[in-house]
């Protein structure tokens, strides 16, 4: 999927044109910031892209838009779950509208699959979408069963590191980030964080400054919990690896410490 051309959109509610609003809750449009994703009506949406659906599942659907954003996102998803069933996820997936694309996140989230890898495989060209929104869609929606199933998910996550796509090894870190944002920790990770080192370590050197940023971003969130061994961690990084993307790196992630 191509990405949109640029567009210049309100990063408030109240600023956002009445027409471009129109266009986003009819899918339309994408959405160009965080706040048009945010202020769009889903419901309106899902009518829009799913006209079939019966009144019962457009009842739960107006339930759903009731609550906060992630509850809303994934309630839209166990909807379309329902009805029209999994077979939605290929229009949800390919439709232009980021928010429907990220409906297909949270429908993978919620799918019954027969291992994570088969669930990290259906989510791969989500986390690699052009859109910023859909990639954070993607790691928050299946992040439960990475936390549940810690060992598996850095094994396999490691191997993403390696992936060509900057957005899907940034993938890697930020969907194991210890506190995460918008999400429940990973306590795990809090008071063990080394385990993560399989992802983490790839990545010390990594080019791309959206890497780089989660990067240090995972060891800052560490650093609230485990300040002495994310100090000992940067030095020893910047020892082995003394390149300008560690070193940024390191300062980033020991922001907050004095």
């Amino acid at each position: 999927m191509k990405a949109a051309p640029a567009r210049k959109g309100a990063t408030r509610t109240a600023d956002i044109p009445a027409d471009i609003l129109a266009a986003l809750s009819s899918g339309t449009l994408p959405s160009a910031t965080l706040a048009e994703g945010l202020a769009l009506d889903q419901s309106v949406l899902l009518h829009a892209v799913f006209p079939a659906l019966s009144p019962a599942a457009r009842q739960a659907a107006e339930a759903a838009c009731q609550q906060g954003i992630l509850k809303r996102m994934a309630g839209i998803a166990a909807v379309l779950l329902q009805e029209p069933g999994f077979t939605a996820l290929e229009i949800c997936q390919n439709h232009p509208s980021d928010t429907v694309r990220g409906w297909a996140c949270f429908m993978i989230g919620q799918h019954s699959y027969p291992d994570l890898a088969s669930r990290l495989a259906a989510i791969r060209p989500l986390a690699d979408d052009p859109h910023f929104g859909v990639r954070e869609w993607a790691w928050m929606a299946i992040r439960p069963h990475l936390a549940t199933q810690l060992a598996d998910a850095i094994e396999l996550l490691a191997g993403w590191t390696a992936s060509p796509s900057d957005k899907q090894r940034r993938f890697a870190s930020e969907a194991l980030r210890p506190r995460g944002v918008w999400c429940a920790h990973i306590g795990a990770l809090k008071q063990h964080p080394e385990q993560a080192l399989p992802v983490l370590t790839p990545l010390r050197s990594d080019p791309s400054v959206y890497v780089q940023d989660s990067i240090a971003n995972w060891l800052n969130d560490a650093a609230k919990d485990q300040p002495e061994w994310v100090r000992q961690l940067c030095l020893q990084w910047e020892q082995h690896s003394p390149t300008d993307a560690t070193r940024r790196i390191c300062q980033r992630a020991l922001r907050n410490l004095k």
